[in-house]
């Protein structure tokens, strides 16, 4: 296919790897609809996903669902449906958000976060649930009952145990190396814990999958093509953290390509952010004229958005 067009680009990414419709959703409330309130009638969010390939019953399915896993707060106004961003959700879409749009690498105090699960100290359900999203977090596990991370981010450790009811319940201690004692440097646990091929692989695919569309960008991109760059952009970038640990800097390999997919995905951002938004506010505001523009947090994405566009 001729990719001389964004256009073109955007047809030949949906066709050569289509979004899981639920998934999609998730992306674009949490860029889209959480800086404009948390809130969308559902005629609005299905006019924006539509061009992405995703239809009307799709969409209507991907909101239930999202319901019933408590991510959206359902409500009815006649034969109209909107859907709000739950309590419980917003620390989760935040703790997303800072994983997608904060610079990667942090440097390495030298110390370990352990944490530790006697047995009998959790059921099987809530131990599979909270190794789940330990895991998502970054954590790998050591050994039965042991998860680690050289440099967690501690308040989402903290809103993780709340949430799946594990405060008090395991022990959380540092470690760093014992001096004069022989044994095997602690920076090895990371090929014991975490195989950063397949990582590296995923953001080398991204850089070269993007690297294309980068080029083909316009500065008179129209609204809902920049609204769909935008979304797909951080749709790819949001699936590459979900597997990547947020290792510190002196714990990945040389030439880590994380930092160039993140200087890449901040570049298209900073190129369609603005017309993109022209789009989203002119479809929430056909069925809300009182949605509100982008909160502040909005503009601190990426290191800084301008507001001037």
């Amino acid at each position: 296919m001729n990719l001389a067009t964004s256009s073109a680009w955007i047809d030949r990414f949906l066709s050569a790897e289509p979004p899981r419709s639920k998934s999609l959703v998730m992306t674009v409330l949490g860029d889209a609809i959480a800086p404009h309130g948390g809130a969308v009638w559902l005629g609005s969010l299905i006019e924006l996903v539509a061009p992405l390939a995703v239809t009307d019953r799709l969409t209507r399915t991907s909101v239930f669902r999202l319901v019933n896993e408590g991510w959206l707060i359902a409500s009815r106004e006649g034969r109209r449906s909107r859907y709000l961003l739950s309590p419980q959700a917003l620390p989760r879409v935040a703790r997303a958000n800072r994983r997608i749009y904060s610079k990667p690498g942090l440097h390495w105090d030298g110390r370990w976060v352990l944490l530790l699960t006697p047995n009998g100290s959790l059921d099987a359900d809530q131990r599979s649930a909270l190794r789940r999203e330990l895991q998502w977090d970054g954590f790998a596990m050591l050994a039965a009952g042991v998860l680690a991370h050289p440099a967690p981010d501690l308040t989402s450790l903290g809103e993780i145990l709340r949430r799946n009811d594990a405060e008090g319940r395991l022990f959380a201690c540092t470690a760093t190396e014992l001096p004069g004692v022989a044994s095997r440097p602690l920076p090895e646990l990371v090929a014991e814990g975490w195989d950063l091929s397949g990582v590296a692989a995923q953001y080398r695919h991204f850089i070269d999958t993007f690297a294309q569309l980068e080029t083909l960008l316009l500065d008179d991109i129209e609204p809902q093509t920049a609204f769909m760059v935008r979304t797909l952009l951080v749709h790819a970038y949001r699936r590459l953290q979900l597997h990547d640990p947020m290792l510190p800097l002196e714990l990945l390999p040389a030439q880590w390509p994380g930092t160039q997919a993140y200087e890449l995905a901040r570049s298209i951002y900073l190129r369609t952010f603005a017309r993109a938004e022209e789009h989203v506010l002119e479809v929430l505001r056909r069925e809300d004229p009182q949605a509100p523009g982008a909160d502040t947090g909005f503009y601190e994405r990426f290191g800084g958005l301008p507001k001037d566009g």
